[in-house]
């Protein structure tokens, strides 16, 4: 029984990548935007982006603490079928309702998703033997996703070309991939064992874990970074089309998205070589700060200048994640119970949604309700997020002083 156990842990093991990878297949990351503007108005299609984030939000804490009540695999399943009915409807498209349900759907595949991909990959790992390897496979994992980005990101901007929707049925074609490798993914063992007490116990251990100063120091670096992450994601789009538009180009946006969102993941996959020596070169806590740096600058850039240089450096946008969400996972997990283990990665990932919401909804206002957004618009929304971001890596940085993110040696 054991040597059968055994065994599923490997096969886990071996199929996670391959997860990653289908996971990362989204053909559509590069064209939803220009899609959506085109179909109903640019202050319409950051709506959506906002209604893609409350689906994420209302589904994220419950749906962690159904990973850790219910298990990893039927999760995992919830979320692949989620994220495949979404695909579907955003392909369907025609109008406002139809748009914003296929967001929804998309969004509680994601909320599905977060934090129980990771927790399977530890607990496994745990029942293997080789909890000690998490750093290493997390990056590996990580590599896998990136590089189907890097292609689905060019091919989404060519078949988009073709039919505004297909890159959607092409995403809901790699769900369905993924949907499959979950259904052969084993229910992995505990790493650590399960708190006695009921409820208000697994409660009680979910609640230290917000009083480690270690763990809140990169809960709010992680929200942060989030945050940041996905502005460029969120108004990149529009930013190609008004760059474009100023060349006579407005036509080729679509192919143009697609190679830049291709090449970022590309330049992402390099930078993933370089993580292990990096961390060994500058330590965690100032590699951490270094990959949040790179979001704020990278704002700054977009919110100053139209140019294609300002276009250029949108290749660097996947590159903080990349440095950074591997080696957080990896130092979190050992310090997390696996009866709250998702639960608190799924609170995590909910405050970041809900923040990010609440500044789209701000953002959605303060942009033209017809048409398309201009540069202004977009050089006073990024130039805000670019503000908070420095206050936030100043507290983070000043935090340091008391909080040693560091893992002690032999720990």
């Amino acid at each position: 029984m054991a040597h059968s156990r055994q065994g599923e842990m490997a096969r886990n093991l071996r199929l996670y990548p391959w997860f990653k990878f289908f996971q990362g297949l989204y053909f559509w990351h590069a064209v939803w935007f220009l899609y959506f503007q085109s179909e109903l108005s640019a202050a319409e299609a950051v709506l959506l982006y906002a209604i893609y984030d409350v689906g994420a939000l209302a589904l994220e804490v419950p749906s962690g603490y159904m990973s850790d009540r219910l298990g990893r695999r039927v999760t995992l399943i919830a979320a692949t079928a989620s994220g495949l009915a979404g695909a579907m409807l955003l392909g369907i498209g025609g109008s406002l309702p139809v748009f914003a349900l296929g967001q929804v759907l998309i969004g509680a595949g994601m909320a599905f998703m977060s934090g129980t991909d990771s927790a399977l990959l530890y607990e496994s790992l745990a029942a293997d033997g080789r909890s000690d390897q998490i750093e290493r496979e997390e990056l590996r994992a990580w590599r896998a996703g990136f590089a189907a980005s890097a292609m689905a990101g060019l091919a989404g901007g060519g078949m988009a070309l073709s039919a505004a929707a297909l890159p959607f049925w092409a995403s809901a074609a790699a769900s369905a991939g993924a949907l499959v490798i979950a259904l052969r993914f084993a229910e992995p063992d505990s790493a650590t064992p399960k708190p006695t007490g009921g409820e208000l116990a697994r409660l009680g251990g979910l609640g230290r874990s917000f009083l480690h100063p270690v763990l809140v120091w990169l809960f709010v670096l992680n929200m942060a970074m989030y945050i940041l992450g996905h502005v460029p994601f969120v108004f990149g789009q529009p930013f190609i089309l008004a760059t474009l538009e100023s060349l006579g180009l407005a036509g080729e946006a679509p192919l143009v998205s697609g190679g830049v969102s291709a090449t970022m993941m590309a330049v992402s996959l390099l930078a993933s070589l370089v993580v292990v020596p990096l961390r060994r070169r500058l330590g965690l806590p100032l590699l951490l700060l270094v990959a949040f740096a790179i979001q704020i600058l990278l704002c700054a850039a977009l919110a100053l200048s139209g140019s294609l240089l300002a276009l250029a450096l949108l290749f660097l946008r996947m590159v903080p994640d990349a440095l950074s969400w591997p080696l957080i996972l990896a130092r979190i997990q050992p310090l997390l119970s696996s009866a709250s283990r998702a639960t608190y990665l799924s609170l995590q990932s909910f405050s970041g949604r809900m923040i990010f919401a609440g500044t789209l909804l701000f953002a959605a206002d303060a942009i033209p309700g017809e048409g398309q957004m201009d540069q202004g618009a977009l050089a006073t929304v990024l130039g805000a997020y670019t503000i908070a971001g420095l206050v936030v890596l100043g507290l983070l940085a000043v935090a340091l002083l008391r909080v040693r993110i560091e893992q002690p040696p032999g720990a």
